[in-house]
């Protein structure tokens, strides 16, 4: 390493980093795709290794000491600079400020803790799976109970100024405190059960009551992402019991999907959900091994992945001009479809269910509310892991007016909590709230997304989205990223104007007019 720079230095132990990181994702791709329920227990001893590895590099004081000779040098160079505007020195000075953050964290921590943690997720994974199957929440509590005391000592360790939740919050939302959180869902906790009832007394949408076998609904898939400009070079689909997507490297992106039954548009929506997250990623400034090693290569939070995720979701596969131009092909695989009307209203229900990932745009946003208050409870108030299907039940009879057929369809559905998740669901709301809030500034830059997908064309959104949104990584937080788009601070405002407008506007379709 003769004659190479301490910034170069640490280019080099970064992209190992992320090597190892990467061997670690494979293997959790493989746990939620191909692997047997067998090799569970194993599958968590590499995991734990690795963790360790990885932690063992992350918190080494040659690892602080090649940091600190990188931001001295950094020092010398903004000093050479004077008052020159350069941009790459700020980038590099951004990006030793992530760092020396993350190594704090990592050197504040117990190895002992980090793989116990490694070896619980992925033991929660395992149980959560058998306890969804079984439908019986008695075989996942153990390794609950367990998570959540790992999380609160993982809190306690890091000893941040923050609550427990927050802090375990943070590496979804930098910057985010429960306070503004709160402030930014008020509206939501005040307007959207309104907005329900309203629906409640109006006509009322009939649920689906026709299916496609599950062949077909992959082929529509693969036409969706065909049409969206998926490079099978570089992209790849697989089934999991949970849609996620996930890099693995600078040209390497997965999605997963999976057909639900009686749901026939459930695998179309997740594919377009999820190639949302991959074209996010796609989008991010990981053209080298530098880029992907460094913070700035990395999503700016994962409620601005979810605002993506959810803008091709929502904005463009279930919008009206997109109906019209897709309904068709779903008549001819054999869908009882009379017109497009009629996939727009079956595509935006507008009813309340028992199931996150299948909701509406409505409800969704009440799913997560309950999900961030449980998380709440469970971490901070003593709610017990026992309590946790009698107080799920509850809270949805209360806020959705359905009740869980049992507990796989309670809570047991989602599996963000058998990986110690906590703080990971209020992205998914605030994703909305971005995702509304970017579309009004593309929207008065290039025109509403729903001309362009009437268009079929949707290149320029794509174009839009690489220029303001995508090369941004952690640049900025999350509210920063959205003020600079959008010239203002981040509310719900826009979010709730989008979906009284949708709402007025699905009226005649769920009337069963054409």
């Amino acid at each position: 390493m003769s004659g190479q720079t301490a910034w170069e230095r640490l280019g080099i132990h970064l992209k190992e980093t992320n090597c190892l990181e990467s061997i670690q994702r494979t293997l959790y791709w493989d746990q939620n795709t191909r692997m047997p329920s067998g090799g569970a227990a194993w599958r968590g001893e590499q995991l734990a290794l690795l963790a360790r590895q990885l932690h063992a590099r992350q918190s080494a004081a040659s690892y602080a000491d090649l940091i600190a000779e990188a931001r001295q040098d950094w020092h010398v160079a903004v000093a050479a600079a004077g008052a020159a505007d350069n941009s790459e020195l700020q980038a590099r000075g951004r990006n030793l400020d992530l760092l020396e953050q993350d190594l704090r964290r990592q050197q504040a921590l117990d190895p002992d803790l980090v793989s116990a943690l490694a070896t619980a997720k992925a033991e929660g994974y395992d149980r959560w799976q058998q306890a969804k199957v079984r439908s019986d929440f008695s075989l996942f509590a153990p390794a609950l109970t367990r998570m959540v005391s790992l999380r609160q000592e993982q809190a306690r360790q890091l000893a941040e100024p923050r609550s427990c939740w927050e802090t375990l919050a943070q590496p979804f939302e930098p910057d985010l405190s429960l306070e503004r959180l709160q402030q930014l869902f008020a509206p939501l906790r005040q307007r959207l059960p309104e907005l329900l009832d309203q629906l409640r007394s109006g006509p009322r949408p009939t649920s689906l009551s026709w299916d496609l076998p599950a062949a077909t609904q992959q082929q529509l898939c693969d036409q969706l992402l065909e049409d969206w400009g998926r490079d099978p070079a570089i992209t790849c689909v697989a089934a999991s019991p949970h849609p996620f997507s996930i890099t693995l490297g600078p040209r390497d992106f997965r999605i997963t999907t999976r057909v639900v039954a009686g749901q026939p548009l459930s695998c179309f929506l997740a594919t377009a959900h999820e190639w949302g997250h991959s074209l996010y990623e796609q989008g991010l400034p990981t053209a080298s091994h530098q880029w992907f090693a460094w913070p700035l290569g990395q999503a700016t939070s994962m409620a601005v992945h979810e605002s993506q995720s959810l803008f091709w979701e929502n904005r463009v596969a279930r919008s009206l001009p997109f109906a019209e131009r897709w309904w068709e092909r779903f008549a001819a695989a054999g869908a009882p479809l009379g017109s497009a009307r009629e996939f727009w209203g079956a595509m935006n229900p507008m009813a309340p269910g028992c199931n996150r990932v299948e909701a509406d745009e409505l409800s969704y946003g009440l799913h997560i509310l309950i999900r961030t208050d449980l998380e709440l409870a469970l971490l901070e108030q003593g709610l017990a892991v026992d309590d946790l299907p009698q107080e799920w039940n509850r809270r949805y009879g209360e806020l959705l007016g359905v009740k869980p057929a049992d507990d796989a369809e309670g809570c047991l559905q989602d599996v963000h909590w058998s990986e110690g998740l906590f703080g990971y669901f209020p992205s998914y709301l605030l994703g909305h709230l971005i995702s509304a809030q970017l579309s009004e500034a593309m929207t008065a830059a290039i025109g509403a997304p729903e001309d362009h997908v009437a268009r079929g064309d949707l290149s320029g959104m794509l174009a839009w989205l690489r220029e303001h949104v995508h090369p941004i990584g952690r640049a900025l937080n999350a509210e920063q990223l959205v003020e600079q788009v959008s010239g203002r601070a981040l509310s719900a405002e826009p979010f709730l104007a989008y979906l009284e407008a949708k709402i007025s506007r699905l009226s005649p379709a769920m009337s069963g007019s054409s």
